[in-house]
């Protein structure tokens, strides 16, 4: 490695601890956008905000053709941090607890060698930092204001803690499932807690709901169904004396394709409201349809595995970890409008890094920042060393 490119990934080594340490929430990156923006300008990218605390950046924006995208997202989690760490989150109750920083920091980085390196650049590229990717549709309103604007090709990744460092799951297909949220309000008949027999008691359906629900995945889907229902809310009552008159449960579901998601949304409804009849109790099914699932179009994922692999062997292509994942990734949007690839990179190098993702304990693997600044400098035909 040259000192120059040594220098740069130090730099950014040394940003991400700082993104870190002031984490913003999807729609809140105000901070982060205007650090983004003004090492932008400091080194001649031109760029322009996209969907408020978005921002696009280009690089050889005279070479003739259409684009190739990267993208990084920026936003944190509300989650109260309990790492220790030196660089921890300063900001209660909000923590990169995602990696996002590093998405941020590893782009930026990205971003200074190309800009060195732009002379040798055949076609454009774009460089996406996008807000609100934790469930607030950030791509889309980033798309909604733009960003895909004579881009061909798109590319991202995730930083993925169950896969040991270096390895890369990048499927021609499926890569992350779709998701979506329910809430079913339970509606009964309240009274005292000694005259059971004079209520419809919603606590007693809302029980007898969740265990129902459990069997929808097991018993009425295929075997093969890449699908999880997950109810995580159960509100109810607020005296131990008094059977209360409703009850609210909520939770999620992980679905590969809209097909089964139609399907899992009319059992639900249906396995809810005739479980809560029996109780003599009325069950009220919301759906709300959050992201569709993470589907890599087959050339452009096979040039993200090839890249890699250039760089850092055969070996890194995972054969055994199973996909789909269940969870979701709101780059989807991408691959609905142009073809893309998507990729979960390995962090766990022993050293602490195999802490899941969204855990108040996680850490971002700053090694990933060189692998995969790397890694974008080749998808777009540089080499960077």
């Amino acid at each position: 490695m040259t000192n120059l490119w040594q220098d740069n990934i130090a730099f950014a080594r040394t940003l991400r601890r700082e993104l870190h340490a002031h984490p913003e929430l999807s729609w809140q990156e105000h901070r982060t956008a205007s650090q983004v923006r003004a090492l932008l300008s400091e080194w001649q990218i031109p760029w322009r905000a996209c969907a408020d605390t978005g921002t696009l950046a280009w690089l050889g924006r005279e070479r003739p053709g259409a684009a190739i995208a990267l993208r990084g997202d920026m936003d944190a989690l509300p989650i109260q941090e309990q790492t220790g760490k030196a660089w921890q989150s300063t900001h209660d109750g909000c923590m990169h607890a995602c990696g996002h920083d590093g998405h941020t920091a590893t782009l930026l980085a990205t971003a200074r060698w190309l800009k060195r390196c732009e002379a040798q650049l055949k076609h454009p590229v774009v460089l996406i930092f996008q807000p609100a990717e934790e469930g607030f549709h950030g791509a889309r309103a980033m798309i909604d204001d733009g960003c895909l604007e004579n881009v061909s090709t798109i590319y991202g990744w995730h930083n993925w803690p169950a896969l040991p460092y270096r390895a890369i799951a990048c499927p021609d297909q499926l890569v992350m499932c779709g998701n979506g949220t329910f809430t079913i309000d339970l509606i009964g008949r309240g009274g005292h807690a000694s005259q059971p027999e004079a209520c419809a008691d919603p606590l007693l359906a809302g029980a007898a709901v969740v265990q129902a629900l459990q069997q929808i995945v097991s018993r009425r889907l295929s075997p093969q169904a890449a699908a999880v229902i997950s109810v995580t809310q159960f509100q109810c009552g607020n005296a131990p004396t008094v059977i209360a008159e409703r009850a609210q449960l909520g939770g999620s579901i992980r679905i590969p394709d809209e097909a089964t998601r139609h399907t899992i949304n009319a059992m639900i409804t249906d396995v809810a409201t005739q479980t809560a009849r029996a109780w003599g109790v009325t069950a009220e099914v919301t759906h709300h349809s959050r992201y569709q699932a993470t589907i890599n179009h087959p050339v452009p994922a096979a040039h993200a595995r090839h890249s890699w692999q250039q760089l850092f062997g055969e070996q890194t292509q995972r054969h055994d970890h199973p996909l789909p994942i269940m969870a979701s990734e709101d780059f989807s949007y991408y691959l609905q409008e142009i073809p893309g690839a998507f990729a979960l990179i390995g962090s766990d190098d022993g050293n602490g890094h195999h802490i899941p993702c969204h855990s108040p304990h996680y850490d971002f693997n700053d090694r990933l920042i060189a692998d995969v600044s790397q890694w974008f400098c080749r998808l777009v035909g540089i080499d960077a060393n």
